[in-house]
């Protein structure tokens, strides 16, 4: 019935604007109260970290956090295929007592500094939009989720096509638009996920990532390297964000300077780990 589509489509919008104004307080995890967590949760968050240690999520690398035993770690590489390719996405979770009943909260906090909109899902303040998380609309939590669910879900925000990602854009508003936000997402990554990172402009981030992304850095050199030369014809463009966000112009003369002395960095850092026979840390990280 007309009224029934009518009263369906109210809902559907007070939702939106309930989760476009939320505060850091209802999502942030390092806004959370600062309330004990009890035995039981503290033991599923234990037995969830052993499952993924055990059966590692491919391109995702977790640590807990030696003060905190409710905050996880997570370290997201970014898929193949995608404008997210050789990022590294560091993402800190936070466990509420009541947990699993209720979700736990998660931030992005490679963001270029709270500059970079990865993604309609993903703001630019660290917020992940997700039905699970409680931070957008569609079917909720549940008690059998789990930190991987959630490292799951957030890992396929990370695909080809970001721009559809946005509802109601299941069809590009203007021709173009999903080509040049892919350009946008590209440029962006190597920018804020992969030089901002190895350049340590990120704090706060475990050691145990810096030597993850070290020892995949120079898999992914020519990947960045070849983006950049073949995109350098762009330089000094505006970005034209098809979502109205303020971007930057492109700048990947600039980017592969800084690549060519990071890799410069991790040759010599291998080197002087193998002359000193030391190893990573990677046994306490799932990968």
């Amino acid at each position: 019935m007309a009224s029934g589509s009518g009263s369906s489509s109210f809902e559907k919008t007070q939702d939106f604007k309930k989760f476009l104004s939320q505060s850091r307080s209802d999502w942030d995890p390092e806004f959370a109260p600062n309330a004990p967590l009890p035995a039981s949760c503290l033991a599923r968050v234990k037995n969830e970290l052993v499952s993924i240690f055990n059966d590692p999520i491919p391109g995702i690398f977790v640590v807990q956090d030696d003060a905190d035993l409710g905050k996880v770690h997570a370290l997201l590489t970014g898929p193949f295929e995608t404008p997210y390719e050789g990022g590294f996405f560091y993402i800190i979770m936070r466990v509420p007592p009541q947990y699993p009943n209720q979700p736990p909260r998660a931030r992005l906090v490679t963001t270029g500094n709270g500059q970079v909109r990865f993604n309609p899902n993903l703001y630019k303040n660290g917020k992940i939009c997700l039905s699970i998380l409680g931070t957008w609309q569609g079917p909720g939590w549940t008690p059998v989720m789990s930190l991987r669910s959630v490292l799951l879900s957030i890992q396929t925000l990370l695909n080809e096509r970001p721009y559809h990602n946005e509802p109601g854009f299941e069809v590009e508003r203007q021709q173009g638009d999903a080509q040049a936000y892919y350009d946008i997402i590209t440029h962006e990554t190597i920018r804020a996920a992969v030089c901002d990172m190895l350049e340590r402009r990120v704090s706060n981030l475990p050691k145990p990532f810096y030597q993850v992304m070290q020892d995949n850095f120079p898999d992914y050199y020519q990947h960045y390297t070849e983006i950049c030369r073949r995109n350098q014809a762009k330089d000094g463009t505006q970005m034209r964000d098809p979502f109205g966000d303020s971007r930057p112009k492109f700048n990947y003369t600039n980017l592969l300077a800084r690549l060519e002395a990071i890799y410069k960095s991790c040759v010599s850092s291998s080197t002087a780990a193998a002359a000193g026979g030391s190893g990573s840390n990677s046994g306490t990280i799932g990968h």
